[in-house]
């Protein structure tokens, strides 16, 4: 809850917090993966401060077992909750969301060996300072911010949707490090807004299959775009690789599974469309560091 109060102490440009009082709360703490925290808040005057994000970068050398980054935003009188409340006369809502990153699910994102920019160093957790830095809420963040509290899923379907936004939330807000622009994409065809759509529905296939593994060949006939454009605006939409976004999510999702849900090791490996246990535990293992059994109850 520090970093909660935190960011609507800067958010508000006061010395102490604004006057909240919170009536809507999710949180998910499985072990080995995200934790998240999202914070609904009817405040008790104006909310006039601006919509904004905080970077929070952890880093113990002599524990590193303790290492971990944080992503908080803060959104007042987001267009949802404002079009709920302009006829209700409620007073004005304030969002605040916490996710909290350790250094074991980061090290999945570091492909650069030589670590040449600030946020490979930063995931890497090869950075020597802690830090804290503030950025603005584009509209991309915020688009994926709101669409975490207004999605219409629930329960498994639920969890993939949180956990692809999520992945995404990460990759737009760890670009304020290295001072890229906000928009921008270095393929041409991205420009194009039907080109980044073919993406994004490349990734909702990839989502609604999380328990039936596609080819990169069939993924292309689906979204009508060639193999190479498709892998090449894959990575620059979303920072990775689609076989590696393909694993994060099952792994993800097996994690909800095991610990939410209480499946057993073998319903969860038939569910993500492994052919054995072993090659599921495996998988799993060389993913997250865990047995998969470390997870049940």
């Amino acid at each position: 809850m520090t970093q909660v109060t935190d960011i609507l102490k800067v958010a508000y440009k006061s010395a102490t917090q604004p006057l909240l009082d919170a009536f809507y709360e999710k949180e998910q703490h499985i072990p080995g993966s995200i934790h998240y925290t999202i914070t609904r808040f009817y405040t008790q005057q104006p909310w006039m401060a601006d919509n904004m994000g905080m970077l929070v970068y952890h880093i113990n050398k002599q524990q590193p077992e303790e290492n971990h980054l944080e992503l908080c935003y803060c959104i007042g009188n987001n267009r949802f909750a404002t079009e709920q409340n302009s006829t209700s006369g409620e007073p004005d809502i304030v969002d605040v969301f916490s996710f909290h990153f350790t250094a074991a699910f980061l090290k999945q994102f570091v492909h650069n060996i030589k670590l040449t920019n600030r946020k490979d160093e930063v995931l890497a957790f090869q950075h020597p300072q802690a830090f804290t830095k503030l950025f603005p809420l584009c509209s991309r963040k915020q688009t994926v911010l709101e669409a975490l509290l207004t999605h219409g899923y629930a329960g498994a379907l639920e969890n993939v949707f949180v956990n692809a936004k999520i992945h995404e939330l990460l990759l737009y807000s760890i670009e304020c490090l290295i001072d890229e622009k906000e928009d921008g994409f270095t393929c041409r065809f991205l420009a194009d807004e039907s080109g980044r759509e073919r993406i994004y529905l490349a990734r909702e296939i990839l989502l609604q299959r999380i328990g039936e593994p596609i080819t990169i060949k069939e993924l292309s006939r689906k979204v009508a775009i060639n193999e190479c454009y498709l892998k090449k605006g894959f990575k620059e939409v979303f920072g990775t690789t689609i076989f590696d976004f393909y694993q994060q999510q099952r792994m993800e999702h097996a994690k909800y599974l095991l610990y939410e849900k209480g499946l057993s090791v073998t319903d969860v490996s038939v569910l993500l469309g492994y052919s054995s246990i072993s090659h599921f535990s495996a998988a799993f293992k060389k993913h997250t560091g865990l047995k998969p059994c470390d997870l049940l109850h």
